[in-house]
Parts: C-alpha cells; sequence; structure tokens
C-alpha cells in the first residue's frame, strides 16, 4: 500500500493523532517486495455485515466483472500520460470539499469513469474519512484540484515517485505532492490478504493514501484479533489484526493503533 501524501491542502489546518507528518510531505511505503502475511492472518475483512467497499451489492455492479489477470500480464511500462475520467461527482463529507480527479494511463484496460465511480463511493463511505466531520472532497474533471488519483503501471509510479526521492520498487503506491499515485499491479491484484475481495483492498489504498493526504501518519496494529487500521501497512503483514479497510467502524469510532516510522 502507499501512501498518498499531499500538497496544496490549504483546506486543513488540523493535525490528526498519529499523524506522522503535515500535509505537503512525501511518503511511501516503499518495499521492493510486498512482505506475504501468514496464512493465518488470510481472511475477508470483518469491518461489517458486508466487507465490501461500499457496504452494498452495487459496487460489484460497476467493478470489472472479469477474473483478475496474471502477473505477467500487466504491462510494466506505460507512456506517462492519463485520460481525466469526465463529469464532477456529489460533494461527500462536512466543510469545504478537497477537489481531486481521477486518471488512468493511456493504453490501460481499465475504464476511467469505472475508477472515478469507485474511488467517489470509498471516499463518500460513511466508514471513510468523512466521519471525522471535518473532511469532504468532489470529484472534478477540470479546473483546479487539490489532489489527483492516478492508476498507472508501476513503472510510471517509481517514474512520479522517484523524482520526490521515493523508491517504490515496482511493487507499492506512493502520494509525492498533488499525485496519489496508485500501482496498477495493486489496484488488479491487491495482496494476498485481499486477493479473494479486490474491491475491498482497493478502499483501502484510497483510504491509506488520503489519510496520509490529510497528515495521518502510519500506525501499527492495536492488537491481536482487533481490526487493523486504515493506516497500518498492512502489505507489510497484519501482525495478527484482522483485516479492515475503513478509517472509522460503523459506530463511528477512529479504529488506530500506536505510532510508528
Amino acid at each position: 500500500m502507499t501512501v498518498l501524501t499531499a500538497a496544496g491542502l490549504a483546506a486543513v489546518t488540523w493535525t490528526p493523532s498519529g499523524a506522522d507528518g503535515p500535509p505537503g510531505g512525501t511518503r511511501a511505503d516503499a518495499r521492493t517486495e510486498p512482505v506475504e502475511a501468514p496464512a493465518s492472518d488470510r481472511a475477508r475483512p470483518t469491518t461489517g455485515p458486508d466487507p465490501s467497499p461500499s457496504g452494498s451489492s452495487e459496487e460489484s455492479a460497476d467493478t470489472e466483472s472479469s477474473d483478475p489477470p496474471a502477473e505477467s500480464d500487466i504491462p510494466l511500462t506505460g507512456p506517462g500520460t492519463f485520460t481525466t475520467a469526465s463529469g464532477t461527482g456529489a460533494k461527500a463529507g462536512s466543510g469545504t470539499a478537497l477537489r481531486y480527479r481521477v486518471e488512468v494511463e493511456d493504453g490501460l484496460d481499465v475504464s476511467a469513469a469505472d475508477a472515478a465511480r469507485q474511488v467517489e463511493r470509498i471516499l463518500a463511505d460513511p466508514r471513510g474519512w468523512t466521519a471525522d466531520g471535518r473532511s469532504a472532497f468532489q470529484r472534478v474533471a477540470t479546473g483546479p484540484a487539490d489532489f489527483v488519483v492516478r492508476i498507472a503501471t508501476p513503472g510510471t509510479v517509481d517514474t512520479i515517485c522517484g523524482q520526490y526521492g521515493l523508491d517504490t520498487g515496482g511493487e507499492v503506491n506512493c502520494n509525492v505532492g498533488e499525485n496519489v499515485m496508485v500501482n496498477l499491479k495493486r489496484w488488479l491484484l491487491a495482496t494476498p490478504v485481499y486477493a479473494d475481495d479486490v474491491p475491498a483492498y482497493r478502499a483501502l489504498i484510497i483510504n491509506h493514501e488520503v489519510g496520509h493526504f490529510l497528515g495521518h501518519g502510519h500506525v501499527g496494529c492495536p492488537g491481536p484479533g482487533k481490526p487493523a487500521p486504515a493506516m497500518m501497512q498492512q502489505i507489510k503483514g497484519m501482525n495478527g489484526c484482522v483485516p479492515n479497510v475503513w478509517p472509522y467502524d460503523e459506530e463511528g469510532r477512529y479504529v488506530t493503533g500506536p505510532a510508528v516510522p
């Protein structure tokens, strides 16, 4: 999972507990290879009655219905140019909305419109960052934007993240400046823990990286059998926690753990 920190976030002036740096920095969950969690950790997310990102069967209607591709079929590099999802989404959350675009690297078999629907749904979910009562988001296609969610090949992610000194190793995501870089490999295949629920892992990517954009830092597992925080680097192993992709639980309580580097 990578990190999305953000630049240009003038609307965010608060510093959440557990933050390891202010907005505007650069972060990445950068390991050359993800650490595979033990088999005992491999379970479906346990965040409520329906662990899908939307909490309803509607999510599956918008996502790719075919089986995930083989890793060898995922392109390693692309042109570095992007198609922006058209239209403007509804505002989610209270307060002044952070404007964002959703872009997909050209030449990929990923629909920008479909990706935008998924990102919008994730950021609008009541278990997401809007549950803090201060964060709000709105997707746009034109005009100024506070951040850009970009789905790109591993090589393009490495190039853009590397411009800020981050080594994503062809494996993980990052947030640098206004770019929320989502590694195509992670978007399509998730990780071993979430391999049977790829849409849930997509929610974890967005929540983790947008969390960095809001100023939240990494945290660890709060204890065996407890839900893994969204700000935990779950790609490195669950450490006894059970899968969870949301920053808040269904009662509106923030899911967190001890601060880690």
